[in-house]
């Protein structure tokens, strides 16, 4: 995996740049989409294609479950098993820890979980998460770190860090083993990944992030984030981490969010992005537009010919009508939610293509003003 700057903004950290990985180019700032179980929902693989997308994210925890690590290893790794050819990012199980803390126990040797699925006890080690992701083909992995709770004490906020980093150098180690013997990494130009926690402490976060940095990795995370906090404090806890890593290195910011977050943070400096947001909402029948969320299920759309926003080129705005896909969404209809979901990854694709060209043609300073005046126009729902 190699990472190359293109350009910056003046007067911040935003940044483009070009992520280079066995399946392809990735350019950066990106978002993407989620596949936790190996499919992103709603949508088929060749629609993402035509959406832009050029990487999506799968879920280790939920596919250790399900399909399992000999049925990939025999089936030659994700990208087979998915048909999908472009890169695919795999995070670690680490969320999983934090998420779903009622079917787990944790120490420093890993977590003991006992499947939501049927009860069944799994051991998810540091060295287990990066030998599962490289046997999927993963193109970018993450190491194994442990996620703390928002408020978290002192004490749990410290310890979260130390297991971060002790689990983060066990993973590269294996990392290092199997790309030496050769016995996983299907994509050798694959990349692992650190997670930089320490909660709402500006101190732990750089810690963290300077000890992960001796280990070397090929990017880093901001973790912890959209973990309960409040918004205002995720944004202080991204800008606050950003300054400790390597600009030489891609910066992720894990299950961010909001449209306007995104942007916020690409300020700071972050160039990849995943949240299920656009297809979660689709599902509940939720469309993104310029002006705010439309709630298709409200009666005010029964008889409104409008597309869900004039300015979007997406197939669904090209072709149907609010009253119509209200009338998908009442009548239980799965059309209505892929038809939404389309439109929501667009959305958000072509977010990320307006900052890239802000960011190219030296207009990011007008970029950001426009879309901070837009945020407090925006109506959460309508």
């Amino acid at each position: 995996m190699k990472f190359r700057l293109l350009a910056s903004a003046t007067e911040s950290r935003a940044r483009i740049g070009e992520l280079s990985t066995g399946h392809g180019l990735v350019q950066t700032p990106a978002f993407l989409p989620v596949g936790t179980r190996g499919t992103v929902k709603g949508v088929f693989p060749r629609d993402l294609l035509d959406l832009g997308a050029s990487m999506i994210l799968c879920n280790t925890y939920h596919l250790l479950l399900r399909p399992g690590i000999d049925l990939l290893r025999s089936l030659g790794g994700l990208h087979r098993f998915l048909g999908w050819p472009g890169a695919i990012l795999t995070d670690s199980g680490g969320y999983q820890v934090f998420s779903l803390s009622s079917l787990r126990s944790i120490d420093d040797r890993g977590v003991a979980f006992r499947s939501h699925l049927d009860g069944k006890l799994l051991f998810l080690s540091p060295e287990l998460a990066v030998e599962f992701q490289s046997i999927a083909g993963s193109d970018l992995a993450m190491s194994l770190d442990e996620c703390p709770p928002w408020p978290a004490s002192s004490s749990e906020l410290d310890q979260a860090v130390r297991r971060t980093v002790l689990w983060a150098a066990r993973g590269k180690e294996t990392w290092r083993r199997l790309r030496e013997s050769c016995s996983g990494l299907p994509t050798p130009e694959a990349g692992l990944f650190a997670i930089v926690q320490g909660g709402g402490s500006a101190k732990l976060r750089g810690l963290c992030a300077e000890e992960l940095g001796a280990i070397g990795f090929d990017g880093f995370a901001i973790g912890g984030v959209s973990v309960g906090e409040p918004v205002e404090e995720g944004l202080r806890a991204v800008a606050e981490t950003v300054v400790h890593l390597d600009p030489g290195r891609p910066r992720y910011v894990m299950g961010v969010g909001e449209p306007w977050q995104i942007v916020e943070m690409v300020n700071l400096g972050v160039d990849l992005f995943d949240c299920v947001l656009p297809t979660r909402l689709a599902r509940h029948g939720v469309a993104y537009t310029e002006r705010g969320r439309l709630s298709l299920r409200n009666a005010s759309f029964r008889l409104d010919t409008e597309p869900l926003s004039a300015e979007c080129g997406c197939y669904t705005c090209r072709h149907f009508h609010r009253a119509y896909l209200r009338h998908l969404l009442k009548s239980e209809e799965i059309l209505g939610v892929m038809l939404l979901t389309l439109h929501n990854l667009y959305f958000y694709l072509c977010l990320m293509r307006g900052i890239r060209r802000a960011l190219e043609t030296g207009r990011w300073d007008p970029f950001l003003a426009e879309q901070r005046r837009r945020r407090k126009e925006y109506k959460e729902g309508s």
